[in-house]
């Protein structure tokens, strides 16, 4: 797909989750790591712009099995493509989308 044809169907993942929950996924871009001071917990994204770089959209993702920052991740600003199943969970009484059980792949 085109770089806009991606940030379309990305933004379509966040305006309605529910059309891709429990779908296997496959998308490539910039590793990016956030802390909630919050929450105290950690969370990491694969970020995707649009084709004129004006735009940015972020899928959280979750390795799989007992995967541990920052041994097992990549510098923060690397291209990545990460592969999941996307999916809701709840934290704090709020819903939230990841792709979960991921991998990097090549």
């Amino acid at each position: 797909m085109s770089t806009t044809m991606v940030y379309t169907e990305v933004y379509n993942m966040m305006y309605i989750p529910e059309d891709y929950f429990n779908k296997t996924i496959k998308v490539s871009g910039e590793f990016v790591v956030y802390y909630d001071v919050t929450t105290k917990n950690t969370y990491y994204y694969c970020k995707i712009q649009d084709a004129t770089a004006c735009c940015t959209l972020g899928i959280e993702f979750r390795l799989a099995g007992d995967a541990v920052y920052p041994d097992d991740y990549p510098p923060e600003g690397t291209p990545i493509t990460v592969v999941g199943t996307y999916m809701m969970y709840l934290e704090n009484g709020y819903k939230f989308t990841a792709l979960m059980d991921a991998e990097l792949v090549e």
